[in-house]
């Protein structure tokens, strides 16, 4: 039996603005990656700002987004990375503490009924957000290490929807 879901991995930022382009770097190697271990049918990777409408148009009908954005926090610890997973339960409450840059798309997908069935948000720790191409070292050593969790995460979805459960920690 094969097992079909629609997996939507979008990174945010900008990647005028050194560590900003972070996630873009990860989606960049994804996709040299997948020319010898192809992603799922119905996997899509895309490029977005954070413009509520543009996310929740690629992550419509998701059973699964990934989304990679930069966290400026204070203070920084540059190359850290965090993660935060909601799924469609969690999702359903707008007022749940979200990263800055999802909250207000997320608010949105909700009054509208357009949530991913599951969200997982991976943010690294800025060292570098001024104008300029490329990434600070820390961020440009966090890059492997995501492309690694990002593929763990399709494999986990995976299994858990060929197993029938939308709770990947089950599979």
């Amino acid at each position: 039996m094969r097992t079909s879901t629609r997996i939507a991995i979008i990174a945010v930022g900008d990647p005028s603005r050194h560590d900003d382009g972070g996630g873009r770097a990860v989606l960049s190697r994804l996709r040299e990656r997948a020319v010898e271990r192809p992603f799922p049918p119905g996997t899509v990777l895309a490029e977005c700002d954070l413009d509520p409408g543009r996310l929740i148009q690629l992550w419509d009908h998701t059973d699964l987004t990934v989304v990679l954005e930069a966290a400026h926090t204070r203070p920084s610890h540059p190359g850290r990375i965090h993660r935060l997973e909601l799924d469609a339960r969690r999702l359903a409450r707008p007022d749940e503490l979200h990263p800055r840059g999802l909250g207000e798309a997320l608010e949105v997908a909700w009054e509208l009924d357009r949530l991913p069935g599951r969200l997982v948000a991976y943010a690294v720790e800025v060292a570098d957000a001024s104008l300029g191409p490329g990434l600070s070292p820390s961020v440009a050593a966090a890059v492997d290490t995501l492309v690694e969790r990002v593929e763990d995460e399709i494999v986990r979805h995976r299994v858990a929807a060929a197993r029938g459960t939308t709770d990947p920690a089950t599979a």
